[in-house]
């Protein structure tokens, strides 16, 4: 049977799997943990544009990953952010400048918006079909 991975990405090991990689796949599902917990990463917004944000199965450095977000850019036009259908919570903190809304969403689905001179911060949930 072969390795499985979590809906943040780290891998589940089957016994006897990975001879002579366990330390360091153990220390990449150490830090995948440490971003879903503690990390902070900043994304840039594309002006009146999406932006999608999604995980990589056994790697670290995913923005989606981390749990404090903060939305970059010098807007001129609304931003979308959609991000995936896993259950999750986050800190968004909206940084961007001028005024315009920024939506944060699963796709095909309605999000949560910034309205255009709210530049706060939110902790937003997506239930594993919208946030």
């Amino acid at each position: 049977m072969a390795s499985t991975f979590t809906d943040i990405g780290t891998e589940l090991m089957t016994t006897g799997e990975n001879a002579g990689t366990w330390g360091t796949k153990t220390n990449t599902n150490i830090q995948i943990l440490e971003e879903a917990v503690n990390g902070v990463v900043s994304q840039a917004l594309t002006s009146g544009g999406t932006v999608t944000l999604a995980y990589t199965d056994g790697a670290v450095g995913d923005v989606a990953r981390h749990s404090f977000i903060a939305l970059t850019g010098s807007l001129s036009g609304n931003a979308v952010v959609v991000v995936p259908a896993n259950e999750k919570v986050w800190i968004f903190d909206n940084q961007s400048t001028n005024a315009y809304t920024v939506t944060v969403k699963v796709t095909g689905q309605t999000g949560v918006t910034w309205g255009a001179s709210d530049k706060g911060t939110k902790i937003l949930y997506a239930n594993g079909t919208d946030v």
